[in-house]
Parts: C-alpha cells; sequence; structure tokens
C-alpha cells in the first residue's frame, strides 16, 4: 500500500514537537511566528474531524531563557526551578495562540507514574478520552518541577519516549515526532556522502539501531537512538510513526495527506509493506541535531 493510503485516514494523532523546532536557536525564546503557524495546523486538523494531542518539549529551555541563564542548570533543583517557571510560559502562549481560533486547550502533566501504575494509568486514560470526547487539545508533557524519577533514573529521559507512551496510552493512530531531522540515514550524511535516508522501515532489528547511533544537542536531550526507542514502543502498540524535520512546520499537512516526508515506521499490524526498509539515495538533511 502507498503511505499516502496508510496515512490519510489517520483519526487520533499524537505530534510532538522538540524544543528546537518552538524557540529561536539564538535566543532560545519561544518562536512566536513558528508556534502560531503549529496551533492553526493543530486547530484545522481538529476542525477536519480529527482528533490531536500534542507532547511539547520546550518547558525547561524556555524556563532557562527567562530566568536569565546562560548554561544548562547543573542540579536536579535547578532544572525542576527552570520547567516550572518555563511551563507556565508555554502554556500561556500556547493558550493565548489557541483562543485566537476558538480551540480549547488542557494542559496534561505527566509522571513515569502514569503509565506504570495500573489505576494512575486508567484515570490517565479515562482523562484524554474524556477530553477529546469534548473536543479539547491536550498539551503534555511530562511533570519535570516534581519527576524524580525522570530526573535521578532517566525513566522517560525525553519527550520522544513521551509521546510513544503517549501514543499506546490513547489508541493513538499516529505518532509525529517534529524535531530538526529529516529522518532515518543509513550513516551520518554530513560525514559519509553516500549516506542514503531511509523512507520506510517495517521491523527494527540492531542493524538499524546501530544506524540510529546519534548525538545529543545544547537545547534538546534526545537524538536518534530516542527516537528508534521511541518507535520501538510505538510499533509495537500498532501507532505507525512518522520522524520528520519541524523546520517546515507545515510538513504536518503533506505527511498527512500521505506525502513522503521523514522516515515512517510502520506498526506490526501493517502487512502490507514487505521491505523490511526502503531507501533513496542522496542525503539532504542531518542524522544528528538539538532534539527533544
Amino acid at each position: 500500500m502507498e503511505r499516502k493510503g496508510i496515512l490519510e485516514n489517520k483519526k487520533r494523532i499524537v505530534i510532538k514537537v522538540g524544543t528546537t523546532t518552538i524557540t529561536h536557536e539564538e535566543t532560545g525564546n519561544i518562536n512566536l511566528e513558528k508556534l502560531e503557524k503549529f496551533v492553526r495546523i493543530l486547530t484545522n486538523l481538529q476542525n477536519k474531524g480529527r482528533e490531536v494531542i500534542v507532547v511539547s518539549s520546550g518547558a525547561v529551555g524556555i524556563g532557562r531563557n527567562v530566568l536569565g541563564l546562560e548554561q544548562k542548570p547543573g542540579t536536579i533543583a535547578a532544572k525542576q526551578a527552570c520547567a516550572a517557571v518555563g511551563q507556565g510560559r508555554l502554556m500561556m502562549t500556547y493558550e493565548k495562540l489557541f483562543n485566537e481560533y476558538g480551540q480549547l486547550t488542557a494542559q496534561v502533566l505527566l509522571t513515569r507514574e502514569s503509565v506504570t501504575n495500573d489505576e494512575c494509568r486508567k484515570k490517565a486514560r479515562q482523562t484524554f478520552d474524556e477530553l477529546i470526547r469534548m473536543k479539547v487539545i491536550p498539551i503534555v508533557n511530562e511533570n519535570d518541577a516534581i519527576s524524580a524519577d525522570e530526573m535521578l533514573y532517566g525513566n522517560f529521559g525525553d519527550n520522544d519516549t513521551l509521546a510513544a507512551y503517549v501514543a499506546e496510552l490513547v489508541n493513538a493512530d499516529l505518532l509525529i515526532l517534529m524535531s530538526d531531522i529529516e529522518g532515518l540515514y543509513t550513516d551520518d550524511p554530513r560525514q559519509n556522502p553516500n549516506a542514503r535516508f531511509i523512507h520506510t522501515v517495517a521491523g527494527i532489528d540492531g542493524q538499524l539501531e546501530k544506524m540510529a547511533k546519534g548525538a545529543f544537542g545544547d537545547m534538546g536531550t534526545g537524538g536518534m537512538t530516542t527516537k528508534i526507542a521511541a518507535a520501538k514502543i510505538a510499533i509495537a502498540s500498532g501507532v505507525d510513526m512518522v520522524i520528520a524535520n519541524g523546520k517546515n512546520i507545515y510538513s504536518i499537512n503533506d505527511i498527512m495527506a500521505g506525502k513522503k516526508i521523514g522516515t515512517l515506521f510502520l506498526s506490526a499490524g501493517q502487512e502490507t509493506m514487505k521491505t523490511s526498509i526502503q531507501t533513496i539515495g542522496g542525503c539532504h538533511g542531518q542524522l544528528y541535531g538539538n532534539v527533544r
């Protein structure tokens, strides 16, 4: 089946945006122009009858900027303080922009317990279901301000993983990770001119995970390796996933239209794609980047 046939009818969609997708690289401030476009796209998807859930990074980075810190916070307490300040600023901006289109939103802050404890998981799912029924767009982040698990043990550790768990929790049809990488390559295209872009993945093995060995950036905490880990969670739960570059935020519309944007990871339920990896020659993006 062509990608259009796979993606165009997806109804419940989790879209994750990374820190560098919604902030200015030079200053770390919120990129209002880009965020406004993102909000308009989400509202339009909702108006078309889709069910949209957002996982938004940026709280720690934005809080760090608001507080005037030049370096990343060096202690757990400092990071939690940055998260508390930044999350408030981020949600205030989201709410103001969504209000322009009459779209209701809700802040949902999760901890590891929200998806591992049966009772908490049940209540979280019920909350999401009710918000979606009310046509409210949930905006999700990890509760960094109090989440000792994430700070000390790295349980979620990054919002790619969180987004995958959210997609599984809400029984999503599709997970889209928007970051500053175009997708998966066979090698680092900056170092290897023969690196090939991977369009479609129908099964993750050790060889593919080896390809994904990545770096970590200044603003975000996740590289390509975390995205492969997220893909494993998603596809095991029957959720297709796309990794795409958030530089052009309108590519979300292209993905939903079934265009060949980013790398598509097919879930276990997709039996129509027999080839485990489909690639195209040339390179036109990055394997490594500042992502979360």
